[in-house]
């Protein structure tokens, strides 16, 4: 995952603003920004994007199929290995039925089969079960490549984006796709030092933007250990007043459907 970059002009200008954020406006009420975390869905094999099953904008479902790749050398290794593991399991299956007939007959009759007689056919029905191991794990592998040349959406989500067209050459863990859960979006905003005591993770705080039609509840989830956009400049009691943490705060699901990333907002401490 990715995080959705922000100007600098604007993280600066939003600092400066955030000193008197509470003197011009609501008690406890500051400025800040939507943040969102992509997923960018990539195969680790390489192939010719033969279906691009999503489009930019489009909303996806958990599971829902996302693209596929040009998977036709796997799928001939796929029938290989399948059939690999057929023929073994029936050489199985002999060696089986071979070493239960002679041992029953040695037990019958000593003279019948010779312990020599014997042993080789307990060793041909051991090869021949670890064979049936080693083919299984072949047809394992095998199906596991033919698997990753079609890729589906991990989480209900949004496409934010698609990065390559249909037919164009995909390398080996480029990614294909780019999705934007609702999970993943948050309210990020910044506080003076003299705040922090006052906001704690697990509390709600208010977010509001322009032409909103609500207040949006979010749950603050992240409080930054360092402050943000600070000279290096010695801490006396003017300096301190300067100091700006980063505070973050998720929404529900149904909540977050309604924002976008780099969206300007106002939060307000509910306190």
């Amino acid at each position: 995952m990715k995080t959705c970059s922000i100007l600098a002009l604007f993280a600066c200008a939003l600092a400066a603003t955030l000193l008197c954020g509470c003197s011009g406006g609501s008690p406890g009420a500051f400025q800040g920004y939507i943040e969102g975390e992509y997923v960018y869905v990539a195969a680790p094999l390489g192939g010719a994007l033969t279906n691009l099953a999503v489009a930019r904008g489009d909303s996806v479902t958990n599971g829902q199929l996302l693209f596929d790749l040009e998977c036709g050398s796997e799928a001939a290794a796929l029938d290989v290995a399948k059939k690999n593991l057929t023929q073994a399991k029936a050489s199985l299956e002999l060696s089986e039925s071979t070493y239960v007939r002679q041992k029953q007959l040695r037990d019958g009759n000593a003279e019948v089969i010779s312990a020599e007689e014997l042993d080789q056919a307990r060793a041909q029905r051991d090869t021949d079960a670890a064979m049936v191991e080693s083919q299984q794990a072949s047809l394992d592998k095998a199906k596991w490549s033919f698997d990753q040349k079609q890729q589906s959406a991990p989480a209900d989500a949004q496409v934010q984006d698609t990065l390559y067209r249909q037919g164009e050459w995909v390398a080996a863990g480029n990614p294909v796709v780019v999705l934007l859960p609702p999970a993943n979006l948050k309210a990020r905003f910044f506080v003076p030092q003299e705040m922090l005591p006052r906001i704690k993770t697990g509390e709600n705080v208010s977010v509001t933007f322009d032409g909103a039609v609500k207040n949006y509840s979010a749950t603050v989830n992240y409080i930054s250990t360092q402050a943000e956009f600070t000279p290096p400049v010695l801490y006396n009691r003017e300096n301190r007043a300067k100091l700006i943490f980063m505070i973050e705060a998720k929404f529900s699901p149904a909540d977050a459907a309604e924002l976008r990333p780099g969206q300007p907002v106002d939060v307000k401490i509910l306190q």
